[in-house]
């Protein structure tokens, strides 16, 4: 029995979606709920998973390809897919998967009979030989520099999927991440990795091209297309000013070291900077509530709650999902929210939902080495916070010049709300916040 596969219902006011990569290709088995291809639209990447377990008979579009709803996306043969098409070549898929399976158990065969070869050797410690891997999972694995002794399958007799591979990769990240120590500043490995591969996508235009003057010309995805509308309009449309501060990080990176291990072993999560400046910036928020606030047409809005907008990167741009709530969530909840919305988001996994709303918007150039910067509104909010670099540096403390980290905050405002000495002084507070983080406790 054929399946068609189609576009699902598209988030609010999106009215179309980019193909983007295929994750299975035609003769490929298929496992229900197995994701298929990604759409990109211009807000959030969409997976769409197989309805039904079988045979992928009929890709119907390709990459880059525009489709709209209900439209259709491929064709899936339930069951072994014996059955699929009427015009002969039906068992085309078939024979395709029956050689990559024979090939693949041929492959494993060979690998027990020369597991006494240090170099071809693919066994595990406990002596079990490797799970036969689908040939997209061993690319994959190659591509990564995976063993497949250290990737779980859970395909049919343990068959190793490209998922299990995508599953390893992100548990060694994540594993590389958490043993990284942070120094002066709040830059992670898990920052880094994502500056490499936001780097590498750009560098990736131009990879195959020879040494000469050349260029190539890529159209936008249409999630820069519309961070770049955003941005526009932001500049355009608001009277933005910024003011900047600095704060000495010498209290809280001392209270972070005091009881980092025990919060990490409490909570299961790292005790981060974010999670500091995010409390600040509630409880600055509730002493100046018009930071708070936004205009809709001739009104301004106050608004009761905190959702707190914390800017991350990912290799399709920007990103900026929303902390619901952040006066009501402890630091272990926002650092393990931060964390998960982050990972999601280098996936592609970020929900619209998630990144709707938000009254207030933090980032952290400072992830990437940056020393000062001015961030742009994220609209319709009236203020942004940018955190940046930390670096030592001399200042002077009772008449003395001693030596602290410090960072540099920005402020950028619309002034069309938020007067120069409301922005100050808000600025004035998440510093003081801070520099003695007893008071963030106390409330003072």
């Amino acid at each position: 029995m054929a399946t068609e596969v189609k576009v699902p219902e598209l988030p609010e006011s999106v009215s179309e979606a980019t193909v983007g990569e295929w994750q299975k290709n035609k003769g490929d088995k298929v496992g229900r709920d197995e994701n298929l291809v990604d759409l990109e639209t211009d807000k959030v990447v969409l997976e769409v998973p197989s309805t039904s377990a079988g045979v992928l008979a009929e890709i119907k579009v390709s990459a880059g390809d525009t489709v709209k709803a209900g439209d259709v996306l491929a064709i899936v043969e339930e069951g072994d897919g014996a059955g699929a098409g009427d015009d002969g070549g039906d068992g085309d898929a078939d024979d395709d998967q029956k050689a990559a399976d024979s090939a693949d158990e041929k492959d494993a065969s060979e690998d027990k009979d020369q597991s006494s070869d240090d170099d071809q050797s693919e066994k595990s410690d406990d002596g079990d030989d490797e799970a036969v891997a689908s040939p997209a999972a061993k690319k994959l694995m190659d591509e990564n520099d995976v063993a497949a002794r250290n990737v779980e399958g859970t395909g049919k007799d343990g068959r190793i999927t490209k998922a299990d591979v995508q599953k390893a990769i992100d548990a060694k990240s994540s594993s590389k991440a958490d043993k990284s120590e942070e120094k002066s500043s709040p830059r992670g490995d898990s920052e880094r990795e994502e500056q490499a591969v936001s780097e590498q996508a750009d560098r990736q235009a131009l990879a195959d091209a020879p040494n000469e003057r050349t260029e190539q010309r890529v159209p936008m995805t249409r999630i820069r297309q519309r961070i770049a509308e955003r941005l526009l309009d932001a500049s355009q449309n608001t009277a933005m000013l910024t003011t900047f501060n600095e704060v000495d990080m010498q209290a809280v990176m001392a209270l972070r070291n005091q009881y980092k291990d025990k919060f990490e072993k409490d909570h299961e999560v790292r005790l981060g900077f974010m999670s500091f400046f995010v409390k600040a910036a509630v409880e600055a928020l509730k002493r100046f509530p018009i930071v708070n606030a936004s205009i809709d047409e001739g009104d301004i809005v106050y608004h009761g709650f905190y959702d707190i907008g914390v800017a991350v990167s990912s290799p399709r741009g920007l990103l900026v999902p929303v902390l619901r709530d952040a006066d009501q969530q402890s630091y272990a909840q926002i650092e393990s929210t931060i964390r998960d919305l982050g990972k999601r988001a280098q996936e592609g996994k970020v929900t619209m939902d998630e990144m709707s709303g938000g009254t207030f918007t933090i980032t952290n150039g400072g992830v990437f080495g940056s020393l000062l910067s001015t961030p742009i509104i994220n609209p319709p909010q009236a203020a942004i916070l940018g955190m940046h670099a930390t670096n030592e540096k001399p200042v002077v403390v009772d008449g003395e010049i001693v030596i602290r980290p410090v960072m540099q905050l920005a402020l950028s405002y619309d002034h069309r709300l938020i007067d120069g000495r409301d922005a100050v002084l808000f600025l004035r507070t998440i510093k003081e916040l801070i520099e003695d983080p007893a008071r963030l406790l106390l409330q003072v």
